[in-house]
């Protein structure tokens, strides 16, 4: 009796389960999302937990080790924040009204000048901003209270991811091992040697990248810690530091750097009766050359030429994941993009070891 043939649709069983499987992860991603992130933080710890074990550390006691580990160095990072918020709150209690009065005096005078119908003594705007508040306060409060319950949930939100992705991914270290092992099990045999070459490739290449990226935070903390204090920024190293090290979120960390030198900047000197010029011109000259080196010389040549990424490359990927996924899509775009290099290059090794790559005819 004859084979029957088979069905065609038994090739698209494995695409059809994978759409599936995307389309379920979407409507439920607010569940997957902490799993993904812990098993993300466990792949990052995996190596040090790894040589903890070769020492003879426990292997429950090594990820513990590395997870609290983890925990100083983010909280370095917040306690960087302290000494500038305890100076700069006084600061701005008892300066902020002056300069603003001060800022309306200058400014006031010109805007008139233009035509525009503005009041010219202190005591007029005050009287504006008192019959403004009372027209709508209860407007602004009520958008108040809707921005407070908002940012509550998301507040609760953000601890409950706090403490949940550390207990997962100190779970996803305990059996790493076993998980993987087993994640490789359910591949086809056929597939696994080349899935497996490309794992150790892209293994390889993500040491790269958090080794590169390290080492541009360390440089630009030095950077912005000298060039503030070359201009008398009294906050200097704290602000400097925590710039460095905030660059790993890319432009998050940046701009709130740049918004902190340059509010205690212009408090400091107005504080001592100087010009405001310094202050200003110093957190422009230092945090534009510091963007300029960061985007085209120390992430192009230290993390690109780590990953096989091209200066150009570079800077594609980031505008192009950052098109695509916002801020999220920034922050991941070099690993990905890495991933997708070295994607490429198998495929392409393949193709150039294939039949119809040499067939001359």
């Amino acid at each position: 009796m004859p084979t029957p043939p088979p069905s065609p649709y038994k090739a698209l069983t494995p695409w059809l389960l994978a759409v599936g499987a995307l389309v379920a992860a979407w409507w439920h991603v607010g569940v997957i999302l902490p799993f993904l992130l812990s098993l993300v933080l466990a792949y990052a710890l995996e190596p040090a937990v790894a040589c903890l074990v070769r020492w003879r550390w426990p292997r429950a006691l090594a990820a513990v080790a590395c997870l609290v580990l983890l925990l100083l160095v983010v909280s370095v990072l917040l306690v960087l924040l302290v000494p500038i918020v305890s100076q700069l709150v006084p600061m701005i209690r008892a300066q902020l009204p002056d300069l603003l009065v001060g800022l309306w005096t200058q400014v006031a005078p010109r805007l008139i000048g233009l035509g525009l119908d503005l009041p010219t003594s202190v005591a007029e705007v005050k009287a504006e901003l008192v019959t403004l508040l009372q027209t709508h306060a209860a407007e602004w409060g009520a958008a108040l209270w809707r921005s407070a319950l908002a940012g509550g949930g998301s507040l609760m939100a953000l601890a409950g991811f706090a403490f949940l992705v550390p207990m997962l991914a100190f779970y996803w270290l305990l059996d790493w091992s076993r998980l993987t092992s087993g994640g490789r099990g359910l591949l086809p045999l056929r597939w696994r040697a080349p899935i497996q070459s490309l794992l150790d490739e892209v293994d390889a290449l993500m040491g790269q990248y958090l080794r590169g990226q390290a080492l541009v935070m360390l440089i630009l903390a030095v950077y912005y810690s000298v060039g503030l204090s070359l201009f008398g920024f009294n906050l200097a190293l704290p602000i400097g530091v925590f710039t460095g090290l905030a660059v790993c979120i890319p432009y998050l960390g940046f701009g709130l750097g740049l918004v902190l030198a340059l509010v205690a900047g212009l408090l400091q000197f107005a504080a001592a009766g100087a010009s405001l010029v310094q202050p200003l011109l110093g957190v422009s000259l230092v945090y534009g050359l510091g963007q300029v080196l960061e985007s085209f010389v120390l992430t192009p040549r230290l993390v690109g030429e780590r990953i096989g990424l091209h200066p150009l490359g570079v800077i594609f990927s980031l505008m192009l994941f950052g098109q695509w996924l916002g801020f999220w899509g920034i922050l991941i775009a070099l690993p990905c993009a890495a991933c997708l290099t070295v994607l490429g290059r198998q495929l392409l090794r393949r193709w150039r070891g294939s039949p119809d790559f040499l067939r001359t005819e």
